[in-house]
């Protein structure tokens, strides 16, 4: 054996100590726990001319202490960090991008509008009803493009029309599109009847259209507030812990929210004498909105947070300031024509921030797992402090 090799050091060692405890060593000379032995400890060492290896009287180098300041090991299991095998999530974060965020902010923006048309078609205000159904058009068509551009293929969208299942938000959605789309386009083409000819084929489409865009405004109407709600209901059908928590607001806040942009569209565009239910539309879809907001970032608990933080959040305290100004514009502005634009843009802009807000906070809770572990484990507290507390003493059918 080398005697540069750490193992003939330690073969060496062993020699010598056997050397001078002698090959016949008496049981108390043990290195036992009550006797350990001449050469197990640094006095014993000291006398017998060694060195030890380890030393035995002194306290074992950069070994945490317990409590009380005795030595030892520590004997309580770290905290938990809330990881998965591989790094990766437990959960699988939506594949969706921005486009099915535009998606959800093009559909209220279809939904808002055909009610602010429909709004200004009772109440005899053409500008109104006009701005809100060409709007409504322009939104479904914006609507469906991002829909297919998500599914792949616009083969798709078809085949989702083979079936109705009503058990499934998408495809009610499906349906629920395919059936407003046509009615606000029916909608839309009739304002464009005063521009045709007053004799022959197109004559009598002018006379034709006004009658037929009224009936399939109305249509599209009483079909709106399913297609403002429905993608609400969508999110909150899956498993991404913050958007299924939040299943009773989010359809609250998809409505407010399309009624805040409906309101927008028709403050931009309709004079100021015409904007009345505009102004109404306005007050009814921010009291939704900031009312669903506020019960989701404070309701949840830890799946609040999300929302709170990070991108999520700054989106959605912009929404809330800006539909706030949105609203006070609307009603302090009732005469002056750029304070009421100003208002609608806001609203506008506040929509969109409130859709991509509810969007980022839910993938954000999908990929950190604590979003998941920690109401399943709370879920599971209450379940079984119920079950303690139902079957506990004097619960039997005869008391106890």
């Amino acid at each position: 054996m080398s005697p540069d090799r750490p193992v003939g050091d330690l073969f060496r060692r062993f020699r010598d100590r056997l050397a001078v405890e002698g090959p016949h060593r008496e049981r108390g000379s043990r290195a036992t726990a009550f006797d350990p032995g001449p050469a197990r400890t640094d006095a014993g060492a000291r006398e017998a001319g060694l060195a030890p290896y380890p030393p035995r009287d002194v306290e074992p180098a950069g070994r945490p202490r317990r409590r009380g300041g005795r030595g030892g090991e520590q004997l309580n299991v770290p905290p938990a960090t809330f990881t998965s095998y591989y790094g990766r999530p437990i959960l699988k974060a939506p594949v969706w991008k921005w486009d099915i965020a535009a998606y959800l902010f093009t559909g209220g923006l279809a939904a808002g509008s055909s009610l602010l048309a429909a709004g200004g078609q009772l109440t005899r205000r053409p500008a109104l009803r006009r701005a809100g159904r060409v709007t409504s058009l322009a939104a479904v068509s914006a609507s469906a493009y991002f829909l297919v551009s998500d599914l792949g293929k616009p083969s798709r969208f078809h085949h989702m029309l083979r079936v109705a299942k009503l058990t499934s938000p998408m495809s009610v959605g499906t349906w629920i599109l395919t059936a407003f789309g046509p009615a606000a386009g029916v909608a839309a083409v009739a304002e464009a009847a005063p521009w045709l000819p007053e004799r022959g084929l197109l004559g009598l489409g002018r006379r034709l259209l006004p009658p037929t865009g009224n009936a399939a405004g109305l249509v599209a109407a009483v079909t709106a507030p399913a297609l403002a709600t429905y993608t609400g209901v969508l999110l909150a059908d899956t498993a991404v812990p913050s958007w299924h928590e939040a299943y009773p607001e989010l359809p609250v806040i998809f409505a407010g929210s399309a009624l805040a942009s409906g309101a927008g569209v028709g403050l931009l565009a309709a004079p100021t004498g015409q904007a009345g239910p505009a102004r109404r539309l306005a007050v009814a879809g921010a009291a939704l909105e900031l009312w669903g907001a506020h019960r989701v970032e404070t309701r949840m608990g830890l799946l609040s947070e999300p929302y709170a933080t990070g991108t999520a959040g700054k989106l959605l305290r912009a929404g809330r300031a800006l539909t706030a100004a949105g609203v006070l514009g609307a009603l302090v502005g009732r005469r002056s024509r750029l304070l009421s634009g100003l208002s609608g843009g806001a609203l506008l802009a506040a929509s969109v921030c409130t859709r991509f807000g509810i969007f980022h906070g839910g993938v954000t809770s999908a990929k950190d797992p604590k979003y998941t572990v920690v109401p399943q484990r709370e879920r599971a507290q209450r379940r079984a402090d119920q079950q303690t507390h139902i079957s506990g003493p004097g619960a039997g059918p005869n008391g106890g």
